[in-house]
């Protein structure tokens, strides 16, 4: 009888039922292939391979081309995937909402929470954390400030609140920091809005703008999302180095000048960013060399 691999969809044979309450196995009548199947088929979309054909899928789970479109055509009925250009498929925005209640309670708020309030403190300013779902952010958690005047740019979100990631800080680091394929991909299909007084409408410039992001490892919003608001943002990194979430810190654009925020702000934003990457896991070369 095959066993389970990581590559491929096994079959197994039925056996007879435990205790009343346990927890199915994989051999017994409980368990539902159908339903592994599905689960296999969107766990092969990862950070590496976001965007996937039928054949590639079929290959690598071991199951025929033609199950492997039906799954995937039922998954995107239910907006669990996305087809694009190509017959291309990615993850949809389902996945991210099924899993928004747990995120609530996992490591990265847990770990980012005290921090967050710490900066919040410190600098009175609304400070943020979100993630990358598609071309938009989803606030994790958001730690607003009681500054007078303050309230004229929080424009009332709260953790789950999504916003166009092109024309936000937060986003505009997460997008600099997509694999290739996948950037190039998502920016194909982004459809830019004006939003505020200087939102980026050309791709062309966006792409500009995201390449030097990258290389700076820090973003900045001038009135892009909303006038008079001020945001700027630094990458919070997995134990893989991989960028898994962003933290903003807001201003409306009386209180403190752009080049002010940068500059005497920016260095605190990066180090409450730093200091959650670590609790995930995080370090640098020169930590790693040295084994601390």
């Amino acid at each position: 009888m095959p066993t389970r691999s990581s590559s491929a969809v096994s079959y197994y044979e039925p056996e007879p039922e435990g205790e009343a309450w346990s927890i199915p196995s994989l051999r017994e009548p409980r368990y539902s292939q159908s339903l592994e199947r599905g689960l296999a088929i969107l766990s092969s979309f990862t950070p590496e391979h976001p965007i996937r054909g039928i054949a590639e899928v079929a290959d690598e789970l071991g199951m025929r081309r033609s199950t492997t479109h039906r799954y995937m055509s039922t998954l995107v009925a239910l907006g669990y995937l996305e087809q694009g250009a190509a017959r291309k498929y990615r993850l949809g925005l389902r996945v991210t909402d099924l899993g928004m209640s747990a995120l609530n309670s996992t490591a990265l708020r847990e770990h980012a929470r005290p921090y967050l309030e710490e900066l919040c403190r410190q600098s009175s300013y609304t400070v943020s954390l979100s993630v990358l779902d598609g071309p938009e952010i989803v606030y994790i958690d958001r730690v607003r400030s009681a500054r007078r005047g303050q309230g004229k740019v929080d424009l009332d979100l709260a953790p789950g609140a999504r916003l166009p990631a092109y024309c936000t800080a937060m986003g505009k680091l997460l997008l600099a920091h997509l694999p290739e394929e996948e950037q190039r991909n998502l920016l194909a299909d982004l459809k830019l809005t004006k939003m505020g007084p200087d939102t980026i409408t050309s791709k062309t410039a966006l792409r500009s703008e995201l390449e030097h992001v990258r290389e700076e490892g820090f973003a900045v919003n001038d009135q892009e999302l909303a006038p008079e608001l001020y945001a700027i943002a630094a990458p919070v990194r997995s134990e893989s180095h991989e960028v898994v979430a962003a933290v903003s810190m807001s201003a409306h654009s009386s209180m403190i000048s752009l080049e002010e925020m940068v500059e005497h702000l920016g260095p605190h934003l990066v180090a409450a960013a730093d200091r959650i990457s670590a609790r995930l896991g995080y370090r640098r070369e020169d930590e790693r060399v040295n084994g601390r």
